[in-house]
């Protein structure tokens, strides 16, 4: 009985089956996992329930267990936008507790992006949980769908609230800083007032920029200590506090002498104050421009649309639009929503999206893509996904979701700053006790200026945006070059990658069949392709299509046919102006009894060997020649699968079809590895044997079939034109149906983490150099606190530059 009360049900939603024999395997490798008592995956819902002992089993050894058999876990995720954090300390905290709370099974914390990724079970956790929790640390949060317009804005309001606080604290400071350079002996010439020399006057300048202006700074650091932590407020709380508070000491007990100005340090805290606001001000400022590729994919989409409400075109905003509505679309509009158009022919300009410069011909039938440009025609579409569904939302989330991930490299970062404060307390206060009892004994106040420069000098404010500003700036271009990165973790491993398995059709090829060859035996050519798209006009096969569209591009009419007959895996039968005409294959031409030439049969096998499908055909029972189909290898496959030769990866073919039509497509490109007649089921396996060899693989497929591959790989690689299975098995989406987006994301990847650890380098450098150097009192506090203020500056402007790649 104790035993039972101790059980837990857990509802996994899994993506990546093809079939109810992926729902069994998945079910027999739960009910064999240690802790799971029982488990049942349903195919049509895409979810497993699981009975568990959280004893013995978790949430993430169930994930891993799913993943091992090539197919992903889809979490319940939450953002949250957090506010009152001050540094990389703070986000940590908030990413400890968070993990803490049960259900939650990862929580990621972006201080640049003031942002919490939350993946959780929400079975065991909700959010509300997450906001208490994040509460009780000292902090806010609201989910984004509560914030309100003026929420959103916040990051302006806070720009706003640093600049106001700069200023006010500049007025104060000034005269403050006008007192203590006139003390340097190449500055004695300056006029000083004489009523700043008062320390008293100059206790009443500080006094506002302590406590009102610094106030962030004492409400941060108690938050900090409360929790029984330490973070860069604790620093410039304590530094600023001591030079103060001696020097309010010293104005108390030398109020007669009104101009014993050498032990007072007023002009320090107040400049030091003055300058981490700057600091902050820079900071925010840099922020804000690091989320720029949010703004501009927002700033693509429509904001109204004109739909058909009772025969009348109503314009209403695009929020309004629902499922199923008709929109009429004019040439230079943006289409709306995602849709299939239903009347009318036009071009459409899809670079914003794929990155294709040249128009895309549209005709009804086909689908539009909300946000895209209509460049010439009038169309009415019929909307298919509207709201979150649309592609570009779509696409906006997975970018807010990168920006807001963090890269494994940042744990570096992450645990330096965990254990930095406290250590750099403990080095101010060894810095003093050495200067006050053996460099400079008993003068407090030179010990106190010391301590106070090394508390400024060591706040880690650099360390903790060196990884998340430059993952922003990454992923953020790359999205504007039509690739998205659905993770740090992802950016960073993908430069890594030393092998690709690439699916043939629909990633090397275009996935659709073309007509590529007429040879007519005894009949003009534009004759013999007149009967044979005549007759398979009515064929529903898609070579059948691939000829007809064909014949249509070279300006021939399909004529009319009487008797037709389709012969299943043979091809067909027509009467067309009174000739019997018959197209299929050389065992159909054997049935009627067809003699085909031995040079056209040597032809025939030449286009076989290369990849094509030939189809022969007989008019009256005498063989007249034959057309060809295949499907074509794109454009930029050859040029693409070379470049990523020349950076050292293994490139495979993966493919269903038989070898010989594979290896004539590998030898197009110019691919040396195959892997021909590979069932669906066995493209995961093919992975997984490439990563025993040690192999570091990236996957790239385009269909429901490579799904499971796909999750697989260390990379999975989803064309963008292909299914949304496929992109949600994927770890990065190519946009384009362009092979040359592959060495481009591994440049992008590659690029990103080299700006990562010169981050990581020179705020872990300035740190190291400056500390010993403020030590030794070769640094004065108000220099220390302009450096510190600069550093972060530098580290933000740094990864800023990746915004700038042009690949």
């Amino acid at each position: 009985m104790d035993q039972q009360l101790a059980l837990k049900q857990s509802t996994l939603k899994i993506s990546g089956m093809t079939c109810a024999a992926c729902a069994n395997r998945i079910e027999k490798g739960l009910k064999k996992t240690e802790g799971v008592t029982d488990a049942n995956v349903n195919f049509a819902l895409e979810q497993a329930s699981v009975t568990f002992d959280p004893n013995q089993t978790s949430f993430e050894k169930m994930e891993q267990k799913v993943e091992q058999l090539g197919y992903k876990v889809v979490k319940d995720t939450a953002e949250l936008q957090l506010s009152g954090m001050t540094c990389a300390a703070c986000a940590n905290r908030i990413e400890k507790g968070l993990n803490k709370l049960p259900g939650v099974t990862k929580a990621t914390v972006n201080f640049a992006l003031e942002t919490a990724h939350v993946e959780y079970n929400s079975a065991e956790v909700t959010i509300s949980d997450m906001v208490r929790k994040v509460e009780d640390l000292g902090y806010q949060a609201v989910t984004k769908e509560e914030q309100s317009d003026a929420q959103q804005d916040y990051r302006q309001k806070e720009i706003t609230r640093q600049k106001r606080k700069f200023i006010v604290s500049v007025i104060l400071s000034l005269p403050l800083l006008w007192t203590m350079v006139s003390h340097f002996s190449f500055t004695s010439f300056l006029w000083v007032p004489a009523f700043l020399m008062y320390p008293f006057v100059q206790f009443l300048f500080a006094t506002p920029v302590q406590f009102i202006i610094g106030k962030q700074f004492y409400v941060g650091a108690y938050k900090a200590l409360r929790n029984k932590s330490a973070n860069m407020d604790v620093l410039v709380a304590l530094g600023t506090s001591a030079a103060y508070f001696y020097s309010l000491y010293m104005t108390v007990i030398h109020l007669n002498e009104p101009f014993m100005m050498q032990d007072t340090y007023y002009e320090t805290s107040a400049v030091l104050i003055t300058l981490i606001i700057l600091g902050k001000l820079f900071e925010a400022m840099a922020k804000g421009r690091s989320s720029e590729a949010i703004k501009k994919l927002m700033g693509l989409q429509a904001k109204t649309a004109i739909v058909m409400r009772n025969g009348e075109e109503v314009n209403i905003p695009v929020e309004e639009v629902v499922v199923s509505d008709i929109v009429l679309v004019r040439p230079g509009e943006k289409v709306p929503v995602d849709g299939e158009v239903i009347d009318g022919r036009t071009a459409i300009d899809e670079s914003m999206l794929t990155g294709e410069s040249l128009p895309v011909e549209k005709q009804p039938g086909d689908t539009v893509i909300g946000s895209t440009v209509n460049k010439n025609g009038v169309i009415k579409i019929k909307a298919t996904k509207v709201g979150k569904e649309t592609a570009l939302a779509q696409i906006i989330k997975v970018v807010e979701e990168a920006q807001g991930s963090k890269a494994p490299i940042q744990r570096v970062a992450d645990v330096i700053s965990g254990i930095f404060v406290p250590i750099v307390v403990g080095i101010a206060l060894l810095t003093f006790l050495i200067w006050y009892f053996w460099v400079d004994p008993y003068a407090f106040a030179n010990a106190l200026e010391k301590a106070i420069a090394v508390l400024v000098i060591a706040c880690p404010c650099a360390l903790g945006l060196a990884t998340p500003t430059s993952i922003m700036a990454g992923s953020g271009r790359a999205a504007e070059l039509g690739i998205l990165f659905k993770g740090g973790e992802h950016l960073e491993t993908t430069h890594k990658i030393n092998t690709i398995l690439l699916d043939k059709t629909g990633t090397i090829t275009k996935g659709k069949p073309e007509l590529t060859d007429v040879m007519p035996e005894s009949l003009e050519e534009s004759t013999l392709l007149s009967l044979v798209a005549s007759a398979e006009k009515n064929s529903e096969h898609p070579l059948a299509e691939a000829i007809v569209a064909g014949a249509a591009d070279r300006g021939i009419i399909c004529k009319d046919t009487n008797d037709f007959e389709a012969i299943p895996g043979f091809g067909v039968r027509a009467q067309i102006d009174g000739q019997d005409v018959i197209v299929g294959t050389t065992k159909l031409m054997e049935r009627y009894q067809v003699e085909v030439s031995e040079h056209a049969s040597e032809q025939k096998t030449q286009l076989e060997t290369a990849g094509k499908t030939v189809m022969l055909a007989a008019v009256d029972g005498n063989y007249a020649g034959f057309v060809a189909v295949a499907d074509t290898v794109k454009e930029t496959s050859k040029a693409a699968i070379l470049r990523l030769k020349q950076l050292g990866i293994d490139v495979y073919m993966i493919t269903g079809d038989n070898e010989r039509t594979a290896k004539a497509i590998a030898e197009q490109v110019g691919i040396d590895h195959v892997r021909a007649e590979v069932l669906p089921e066995g493209k995961a396996a093919e992975v997984e044997k490439l990563q025993k060899e040690g192999k570091i693989v990236a996957m790239v497929g385009d269909g429901i079939n490579d799904a499971p591959a796909l999750a697989k790989a260390d990379i999975g690689i989803a064309i963008g034109t292909g299914t949304d299975i496929a992109m949600e098995a994927a770890d990065v989406t190519i946009m384009r149906g362009d092979l040359q987006s592959i060495p481009d994301a591994i440049r992008m990847s590659k690029k990103t983490m080299t700006n990562i650890r010169q981050n990581l380098f020179w705020a872990l450098v300035y740190n190291s150099l400056g500390i010993p150097v403020a030590a030794l009192g070769f640094l004065a506090p108000w220099i220390a606190g302009a450096a510190m203020a600069f550093s972060s500056v530098s580290v933000v402007l740094n990864a800023l530059r990746l915004q700038r790649v042009r690949l």
